[in-house]
């Protein structure tokens, strides 16, 4: 098992002077120094492109000269080779750059470089030691971060662990969570740096592949599922809090919905207690982004079709209203859930009960992969039957068992190669957009009668529930091709 060894958390700017007084810190001395690195780029963000950073760092009264690789994504911060030496900002000199080809395409571009932004912060650092054979360095830093004549504050908690275990590192993190408002990020400076420059609103990110692989034990396949499933979430935080574009909602919600999805598959596999304790709040936060999705779906897709129904009438002028009342109010919510202390907790404390996962004993994912597959196939396929006899409710069944069945594939997808699993796909994506279209139609039955109660809605609804019948006919033709495709699991 990987040992987490470093925490990243925002802090709220207003208590942070309140930190040093913490009973954590008050026996250890702070060491305080001004932290300056200033990250070059061309001007059509070439280095960026190419995961390339060229850095100054000013610590103390000594400017480094850094050249490095770098992961870009939402997951990594720089890492990788890296090259330092001592040296003043402007003077790129790359002699140092132990990789050859690496080095002549900086020295190309050397005239073209100039600042891109600066991280210029005051570093106060601690050194914990809450228990004999644990030490921790606690490190804030507050400050900005300067880019094209916009900034962004600087003001967050680092935790490094020197000695001890991750468990020790997390339990350190939630003493001060407890009375501080620490948030855990994703991005680092450097990221959100780039950030800085960008004119454009924030993009909504959407799930990645997760890297599993046959040899994996069971637990750590689950951990490295639910650390991406945590990512994709995060990801779209900044956007859900600062934006109405209902995708970021989106997205949140299907990070949960896939993080929950994985909690069920592994569950024989984890203990009552961590699933008693995290899949209800898991479940609750989902409740408040799945009400404000609902909304925004209603309005922006179903509303346009019934108004072209019904041009006429003022039953229309009035679901409009409504729905656009209940979009702002459930955004609203969302936004507040998503900024709460719980949720906060809710992030640091399910990491460290996923990294304290026991390991012993844990088989291998490609044992263990096939039989959940087969177990959800046999869902799906008794809930089709019912589906096609049944009402929305049925549907609705079909389509969340198939959901589950779609996550697992996703994060066994590694395990199966081929062109049986993206046949598989093709035609599962096709069922999948269909039972999506079904479901709409019955939320819209569900929110239109709340909109416009009794006789109000009565034709609105109807007009719905006829629509919902039409697609029958095209679900029975989808659910037989799926049926069709050979199960990629069991022909390996």
């Amino acid at each position: 098992m990987e040992i987490e060894t470093e925490l990243n958390l925002s802090l709220t700017p207003g208590v942070a002077s309140r930190l040093a007084k913490h009973p954590l810190l008050t026996e250890a001395t702070a060491l305080r120094e001004r932290v300056i690195n200033i990250y070059y780029d061309t001007p059509d963000r070439r280095l960026q492109r190419e995961h390339v950073v060229v850095q100054y760092r000013k610590s103390g009264s000594i400017w480094l000269s850094s050249v490095s690789r770098a992961a870009l994504s939402e997951d990594q911060d720089a890492e990788g080779a890296q090259w330092e030496v001592a040296g003043e900002p402007g003077e790129f000199d790359f002699a140092h750059v132990g990789d050859s080809g690496l080095r002549r395409w900086l020295e190309s571009l050397r005239e073209d470089l100039r600042p891109a932004f600066t991280t210029n912060f005051t570093r106060s650092a601690w050194l914990l030691e809450p228990r004999a054979g644990v030490r921790i360095e606690l490190a804030l830093d507050r400050g900005w971060i300067v880019g094209e004549g916009r900034r962004q504050a600087i003001c967050e908690v680092g935790l490094e662990l020197l000695s001890g275990s991750s468990g020790d590192l997390f339990s350190a993190a939630s003493e001060l969570q407890s009375d501080f408002s620490l948030h855990p990020e994703v991005t680092s400076k450097f990221q959100r740096g780039y950030r800085v420059l960008a004119e454009d609103s924030p993009q909504a990110v959407k799930a990645v592949a997760v890297q599993t692989n046959a040899g994996m034990s069971t637990v750590a396949a689950f951990r490295t599922i639910a650390l991406a499933c945590l990512r994709h979430l995060q990801s779209n935080e900044q956007g859900l809090r600062e934006s109405d574009n209902p995708e970021f909602v989106h997205q949140a919600r299907v990070a949960i919905r896939r993080l929950r999805s994985a909690i069920r598959i592994w569950r024989p596999l984890l203990s009552g207690e961590f699933v008693s304790r995290f899949d209800p709040l898991w479940q609750t936060l989902a409740g408040h982004l799945g009400e404000a999705r609902n909304w925004d779906v209603f309005l922006t897709e179903t509303l346009p079709t019934i108004a072209l129904a019904f041009p006429e009438g003022s039953a229309c002028g009035r679901l409009s209203a409504y729905a656009q009342r209940r979009c702002a109010i459930n955004r609203e919510g969302a936004r507040s859930a998503l900024q709460s202390v719980a949720y906060s907790r809710l992030l640091l404390d399910f990491t460290a009960a996923l990294l304290a996962l026991p390991e012993q004993d844990a088989g291998r994912l490609d044992a263990f992969a096939p039989a959940c597959l087969d177990k959800r196939a046999r869902q799906v396929s008794q809930l089709a039957v019912d589906a096609l006899a049944g009402d929305a409710a049925a549907r609705h069944r079909l389509r969340v068992s198939y959901k589950r069945l779609r996550y697992a594939l996703e994060f066994f997808a590694p395990l199966f190669p081929g062109e049986l699993l993206r046949n598989y796909h093709v035609s599962a994506s096709g069922l999948q957009e269909l039972l999506g279209r079904l479901n709409d139609l019955a939320v819209a039955v569900q929110l239109s009668d709340e909109a416009l109660p009794g006789d109000a809605g009565a034709v609105i609804r109807s007009w719905l529930e006829a629509q919902s019948e039409g697609l029958l006919p095209e679900l029975r033709g989808w659910l037989n091709d799926f049926y069709q495709h050979p199960v990629p699991w069991r022909n390996q």
